[in-house]
This record gives structure tokens, sequence and C-alpha cells, in this order.
């Protein structure tokens, strides 16, 4: 067994600062092995590697589990428009002129962008396929390249308005989702279903991605109720609101993940925690693109797990989690004009350890047997001060001040992936000139 000792000013475990701790990681497995003093650490495992992270503070990696990769390399486009013209004037127009080379050039940019800014894990919901199984391997390329944990929520999509790139039958999708779920089991990269919503995937296909769920014993993510159009097509067309009517086509369940859940009723929110359903909530996107405001208070009333995603840098802008940390707690004191109803202990939750559970991965959490995904704070930032000795303030100002600049070190698996705010695996300025000549491509066409 390869061991890695590694030793930081502090360690931040269950909201509080430990010093004088260090970290043994299994090298092989990625996973923590022990938490102990360093001395103590180093006499047991004498053969173990060292790393001295100085002194930063050293915080689980946040969880990103809701992002479209390609959207990376649409940012700015269509901007302030209404949801539907947004969608068709960059998604639509763009996305089908995407050369299988763009498809890994975008999601290399995106994955080291939040990378960069503490992500260490990113579910991304992915739906380009005009190169069939092609297309989530160049995917899963760039996130082995750019060290990411990845979880593929392949989008199962049969709306034949859609470009034709997204759309499959409910054989194809089952077969090339399938495939994939065989493929990666364990490891770095984890694929799972994703019927991509109630007004772009039609009953069959959604029934088909619960029961690949169901098989597999995996969550799947879903769509719901991101925009009001949804809801009041859905009504027209089978009488019934969104949770409500999927509840009908018997999906909801633990396996269930929603994205979005803006517009849920309370009966249709107290649903979901009766029968063990997840949201995945997304809290700049929803408000860059005008959906609304989800009613995060009703989800925690009724115990749903709450995750929070980027969604697409093309409907946020920025891909950072600790970002959405921040805007869940003031959004949600905006709406209620309570300040205690969401607070930065349960931001951080959400952005970490509940991103964990909802992937059903062991991450977000410092502890023995999580995987060794950590982020390295410095607290000599501008933005982390001040900060008294007992530290209390380190955890309000991690959600609410802290700027990318604090983020000094990223390792995923226990292998480092971003020192002194640059990239180890590959370069920032390799990155960039891709997107230069994506961008060129599709200018040109």
């Amino acid at each position: 067994m390869s061991i890695k000792i590694i030793k930081a000013a502090a360690i931040f475990i269950d909201s509080c600062l430990v010093e004088n701790k260090a970290i043994a990681v299994n090298m092989h497995t990625g996973d923590i092995e022990k938490i102990a003093a360093a001395a103590q650490l180093e006499k047991e495992y004498p053969d173990a590697g060292k790393e001295d992270w100085g002194d930063l503070v050293i915080v689980p990696g946040s969880i990103n589990a809701h992002n479209h990769s390609f959207q990376s390399l649409l940012r700015g486009v269509a901007a302030d428009r209404p949801f539907l013209e947004w969608r068709d004037n960059s998604l639509y127009k763009f996305s089908p002129r995407m050369r299988l080379q763009d498809i890994y050039t975008g999601a290399l940019f995106a994955f080291t962008e939040m990378m960069k800014c503490g992500a260490t894990t990113v579910a991304d919901f992915f739906y380009l396929h005009q190169f069939g199984s092609e297309s989530d391997e160049a995917v899963i390329q760039a996130a082995n390249d750019a060290g990411i944990r990845l979880v593929i929520a392949r989008t199962m999509y049969d709306w034949t308005g859609a470009p034709s790139g997204y759309v499959e039958n409910v054989e194809t999708a089952v077969s090339n989702t399938a495939s994939l779920m065989k493929k990666y089991t364990g490891g770095m990269v984890k694929v799972l279903p994703a019927p991509h919503s109630l007004h772009a995937a039609s009953p069959e296909m959604i029934k088909a991605g619960y029961r690949l769920a169901c098989e597999y014993n995996t969550p799947y993510h879903i769509h719901v109720a991101e925009e009001i159009f949804e809801v009041d097509q859905v009504k027209k067309e089978h009488g019934m609101t969104p949770l409500k009517y999927l509840d009908s086509l018997g999906v909801v369940d633990k396996h269930m993940s929603i994205i979005h859940g803006v517009w849920l009723s309370e009966d249709e929110i107290r649903t979901m925690g009766r029968k063990g359903a997840h949201l995945i909530y997304c809290p700049s996107s929803n408000m860059f693109l005008a959906d609304g405001i989800t009613d995060i208070p009703a989800y925690i009333r009724h115990s749903v797990p709450i995750a929070l995603g980027s969604d697409g840098a093309c409907g946020n802008s920025r891909i950072s989690v600790f970002e959405e940390m921040r805007m869940v707690s003031l959004l949600q004191k905006a709406k209620t004009c309570n300040a205690l109803c969401v607070n930065f202990h349960d931001a951080f939750k959400m952005g970490t350890e509940t991103g964990g559970t909802v992937l059903d991965l062991p991450i977000g959490k410092i502890a023995d047997g999580y995987k060794a995904d950590f982020v390295g704070i410095s607290v000599y930032d501008f933005s982390m001060q001040p900060l008294t000795k007992k530290g209390q303030q380190f955890l309000p100002n991690l959600i609410y001040s802290m700027q990318p600049t604090a983020i000094k070190r990223v390792a995923v698996n226990g292998k480092t992936t971003v020192i002194q705010g640059h990239l180890v695996n590959t370069t920032e300025s390799r990155v960039l000139e891709q997107v230069k000549m994506t961008m060129q491509h599709l200018e040109n066409e």
C-alpha cells in the first residue's frame, strides 16, 4: 500500500479548524486512510511520501452537481435574453457546429476553470451526441487530462424539435447509456442516466432512464420545473403539475435527483421528501436566466437533500461552487426576509457533503474512508481576513467573502491538480489556445 502524508497549518473537519493533524492517503485507492498527528502517521507509515501544504487550511473539495461543459464555449452568447431565445440563439445555434475536438476543448476548459475555483468533482449533464458515444468519451478524456472526478449524467433526449445531435430514440439511448455505465465502474468516472426533462424526453424515455438507474443502483438526473412554461405545458397535456405527473409514472423515489425545481408546490416538495428524492439547485443560473427562485426552505422542511450546481457557463457566466454557496444563502435571505433560513453551515454542506450524498459517492468530507479530494485555502488572502486566533470567522468568510485568489492548492484522489493557483496536469496557455481555435471554427461556420 502506497501512502502519502499531507499536512498543513490546519484541517477543516466537522466545521472546526483542527491544528496539529495530518492526513494519510492511500494513493492506490485515493481514499483517506487515517487522520492523526503527523508524527504518529510518520511512525505508523515509515515509508510514506510526505507533502507539506505549509500555511494553508485544507477543506473538502467542492462538488459541482450540475454542469453542461460544452456551454463554457458559449459564455456571453445571447446573454440577457428570455429563456427560449437564449436557448435557440446559443445552444441550438452553435452546438451542432461543434466537432469532436470542440466537445473535448469545451470540457477541458470547463473542468480546469472550475477546478481552479475549488471544484474536485463535477456532474456533467451531457447531451451532444452527434458523434455517438465518442462524444461522451471526449468529455471523459478531458476530465482525465484535467484530473477532476467526473460523473457523466448521460442525457436521454428524444424531442425532435431539438438539434438532431441531441436526439436518440429510446432503444439507442438505453443501449449507449448502459454500455458506458458498464464500462465505467469505480475509479474517477461514474455514468448515470439523465432523461432531459418533461419537455425534451418522452414519458417512455423518462421511464427507461429510471429503469436503468434501478438496474445499476445509481441516481438519475432530470430537469424539472425550471421554467413556468414547463408547468403550464404539463398541466395542459397531462392535467397535473410536473412532479405529480412524474410520480404518476412511478419514477419518484431515492434514485431521482431533480435539477432546479423552481416551480414546485409545497405538496410536490413534500412528496419528494417522503419518497427520498433529491434536489440539485443552481441559484446563479436561475437568476441569470430569470427562471425564478426555488423555495429552498420548503425543501429543507421536508428533508430533501440539496446539492449545488453551477449549470452551464453560458447560463450563469461563472462556474464556481463556492460562489453558489454564497448565492444560495443570500438569495434565500432576500426572498424570505429571514436571515436564518439558509446559514453558512447549510450552504457549505450543500456544496460539499450533500453533493456526495446526491451523487452517491464518498466525497465532500474529510474523514476516514472518504476520497482524498481537498482544497488548500490561504487565510492570508485579503478575502479570508480578518481571522481571530480561534478562527470563528473562517467558515463565514469562506462562504461570504472568499475570492478565488485564496484558493492556492487542489488535490483530487490524493493527487495535486492545482498549485499556487496554476494547473498541474496541463497549462492555462494550452487550454486557451484550444479555446481560441474552437472559437475561430465556430465564427467561420
